[in-house]
This record gives C-alpha cells, structure tokens and sequence, in this order.
C-alpha cells in the first residue's frame, strides 16, 4: 500500500508500505476512505529531528472494514466506520467514565507500533470497542461533517464540556483552527450566548460567526486581552477554551479569564512549564483542565446531528488532495493556505 511518512521537519513523503495484518485477535484492518491533516501533526512538522523519523503520520480517518481478527463482534466486513484518534476497548474503568484516551489497553494511532491514517489502510487495535458504523454510503456528501467526529469536532466539544459550558456562560475561544471553530459551534450547541472568537484569519472567523462567534478579537497578546476585558466590562469570561497550544495562546487565557472561571486546554501543548501561581490561577480561583479528548465518548451524542444536517463541521474542510498530494497538504496547513486539508486516497 501507499502511506505518507515523516522523515524530519518539513520533510513528508508518500511511500510504498507492508499492508496491514491483523497482529492481536482484537484488530480489524480498515480500508481508508477519507482521512486529514491535523494541525497537531504541524507540530513535528516544525520541529521533528531526523533520528526519529521516518515516522507514520495521521490519525483521523473513515474506512471500510476489511478484515477482523477472531476476538471482534459488532464490526462486519464491509462495514463503513469512523474511529476516533485514540483506540480503546471501551469496557474498562476509564472508558465506562467516559475517559477513553486513558484505556489501560488503548492507545494512539501512528505512535507505538500502530500504523498512520495517511495511508490507502491502517490496523486498528481493540476495533470492537473504537469502530463505529455510519448509516451511509462510501459516496455521501456527509463524509466531511462525519470525518470531523475522528478528532476535531470532539476535541472541540470536549474543551466545552470540560469548562461546563451553558447558557449562563460567556466563552472565549482562542485559536481559529478547525479545533477552535468547533469549539465556537460546541459551545453555542451547549447554550452559550456570548462568544468571544480570538483569531485574525478572516475566512475563519467569519466562519467562526457562521459557527455561533457573536464578537471577534483579531488582535494578540496584551492588547488582545484588553480588548477582551473591554467587550466584557473589565471581567473577562467564564470560559477560556485554548485550541492553540503554544505558551502565548495559554497567557492570553490567563488574561481574559474571569475570577472563579475555567480554562480548558485542547490544543496540544508544546510547552512543560507555565504560570499556576497566586497572580495567575490559585489567587482567582481559576480551574485548569482540558486535555486529549475521549473522542469515543461524545461519537453517539454528536452523530445524530451530523447526519441530519443540523450541523456543518465539515466546514472546516477547504481543501481536498489525493494521498500522493498529501506533503503539499501539509505545506499549503503550514503556510495558512488552507485551514484543513482533507485527504481522500
């Protein structure tokens, strides 16, 4: 088979690869159908050394179940699924409290020895309980919104929900990538009135609006923060959903955060050190969480929405290569060409 490997920053090639195998009585082996680039694979993208590459990439996909190991009941040949970035059994402590990417016998796709979903097909470990079958067609024009329930349109509600996003909550959301533009759609599903979107890509706030944003902050840092404080009467907001990752995007939600309010974390953080102190979190009483979403967990709750179209978040797709195009996917990412690329082998 086909499948995309980076070999160090900057450096991603599409390459002949074994076919997948079922290795464990609990796999399944998927056919690819659509898969994407991540904003979170940008980050080895910046920074990867060549002595830990070539590494597989991708970790979103939609496929049609091809082959299953002898442990597995629920998925059937021919099935089309969506799994989330993380596999897990979904019957253990952690995934019957709806905390997935902890399964004792989970793990992430292209990391560990589990191939990448940049790739014409891919192993999935623990298929029964991380598969779930789609009521569509391998043609439906709902694979885009469907694609989202992977990772980002999840990862985004799971930075609403962690912040306990409702109708009594002011948001800010900083970050207008796929993850923080569905963080903008998930928090106005959860009530929220007022939304703050902290972005300066036009194309992507408007959609940001479209998505339920009823202000917009395109300046950063201090004076980001002041503008912030200045749309909300000087408080701040109860909710600071980070998308980003970087140590500025988490100084700003410490800035427009409101005294007893919540920051929740998405964005993969490139960082091991920040402010947690009196000045910053304990003197205002202010909640730290977010984290990798359980994806599995919220896959039932936002499907059926999705399917009937209430909602879009296959939006956040604006551009579309084949598995071979997928370096100039994640040039045209990098250069902010293209919010999200879809790939489609």
């Amino acid at each position: 088979m086909r499948a995309a490997f980076m070999y160090e920053a900057g450096d991603v090639r599409v390459q002949d690869a074994a076919d997948p195998v079922i290795e464990q009585p609990t796999d399944a082996v998927v056919r690819i159908v659509r898969t994407c680039v991540c904003g979170s694979d940008l980050h080895p993208y910046h920074t990867m050394a060549a002595s830990d590459g070539p590494a597989p990439m991708g970790h979103e996909f939609l496929g049609v179940v091809e082959e299953l190991g002898s442990e597995v009941a629920g998925p059937k040949r021919g099935d089309l699924v969506v799994a989330p970035f993380a596999y897990a059994d979904n019957t253990c402590e952690f995934c019957r409290e709806g905390l997935h990417t902890s399964c004792p016998n989970g793990g992430f796709f292209a990391v560990g020895g589990v191939g990448g979903a940049q790739a014409e097909a891919v192993r999935v470990p623990q298929a029964q309980g991380t598969l779930v079958k789609l009521p569509v067609g391998e043609d439906s024009a709902l694979l885009p919104s469907l694609l989202t329930l992977a990772d980002v349109y999840g990862t985004g509600y799971h930075a609403a929900r962690q912040a306990r996003v409702d109708e009594r909550t002011t948001v800010t959301v900083i970050g207008d990538g796929a993850v923080g533009l569905l963080a903008v759609l998930s928090a106005k599903q959860l009530g929220a009135e007022r939304i703050i979107l902290m972005g300066r890509h036009k194309e992507r706030t408007d959609l940001g609006r479209f998505y339920g944003a009823t202000d917009v902050v395109a300046e950063r840092g201090e004076e980001g923060i002041a503008k912030v404080r200045e749309l909300t009467g000087g408080q701040g907001t109860h909710a600071v959903l980070e998308a980003v990752g970087h140590m500025p995007a988490y100084e700003m939600a410490v800035g427009v955060v409101r005294p007893g309010g919540v920051i929740s974390r998405v964005g993969v953080p490139q960082y091991e050190n920040a402010p947690v102190g009196f000045p910053s979190l304990f003197g205002p009483n202010i909640t730290l969480t977010g984290g990798p979403a359980p994806v599995r967990a919220y896959i039932d709750e936002l499907l059926p929405a999705v399917l009937d179209g209430t909602v879009e978040p296959g939006r956040v797709f604006d551009r579309t290569v084949t598995l071979d195009e997928v370096p100039e996917g994640y040039r045209a990412m990098d250069q902010r060409e293209a919010l999200k690329v879809l790939v489609a082998p």
